[in-house]
């Protein structure tokens, strides 16, 4: 794929995603809707790099992105 059809879906899916939690900030604290923001960033990242550039999907890189949504969800569960 070209440079510029990376770029515009990396700006189509800021868009969105800023757009997202601006609007989740009206029902959440910010101090829950950023770190929940955040991390659902960064397990996706991880993911879309096992599954679409052959990054290792050790043991440890599992446990700790498990361990990483069990936090995400335990954070949106007591706010």
């Amino acid at each position: 794929m070209e440079w510029w059809t990376w770029m515009g879906g990396f700006l189509a899916f800021t868009f969105v995603s800023m757009a997202l939690l601006a609007k989740v900030t009206h029902t959440l604290l910010l101090g829950t809707a950023y770190p929940v923001w955040t991390g659902i960033g960064a397990v996706g990242t991880v993911l879309v790099g096992i599954f679409f550039f052959d990054e290792p999907a050790t043991f440890w890189r599992l446990f700790f992105i498990t361990t990483l949504i069990a936090s995400i969800v335990g954070l949106k569960a007591l706010s």
